[in-house]
């Protein structure tokens, strides 16, 4: 079979997936982003992040969704980790926050910095472990 053709029969008969960009976001105080986000309706606060548009680089995502929802910039972005889960890919990035940070999206209700060990109790267990694991923090 010629090779644009095994290219296209592969694209069609494989599952769709979705691709989010999340940062695990620092201050000089050694500080960690949380956003509450109002469409988590059970455990809102998370580290910020969304999905990447078609034809969008994952680190451009990140950065935009940062900028949209925070109003800071980043600086050092690092890949940390990429996880798959059911038809979702999650690309997890590590950088530094350059700015004030403040609410600038209706998808978020408030935001903070908080110390590794003073993270929001109603945040989910699996985002603590990956800020404290990515921060070297257990």
């Amino acid at each position: 079979m010629p090779r644009g053709l095994r290219l296209a029969v592969a694209r069609v008969t494989q599952t769709k997936f979705t691709v989010s960009a999340a940062g695990i976001i620092t201050n000089g105080a050694g500080d960690v982003l949380l956003l509450n986000h109002i469409l988590r309706p059970e455990s809102g606060w998370g580290v910020p992040g969304g999905f990447i548009g078609g034809g969008e680089q994952a680190e451009d995502g990140l950065r935009r969704e940062i900028r949209e929802e925070t109003g800071i910039e980043l600086k050092n972005v690092q890949l940390y980790r990429i996880r798959t889960r059911l038809r979702h890919i999650e690309m997890f990035f590590l950088a530094e926050g350059v700015g004030t940070a403040s609410v600038l999206s209706r998808e978020i209700s408030e935001l903070g910095w908080f110390a590794i060990d003073k993270m929001p109790s109603e945040m989910s267990l699996d985002q603590q472990f990956l800020v404290r694991k990515a921060l070297g923090v257990d």
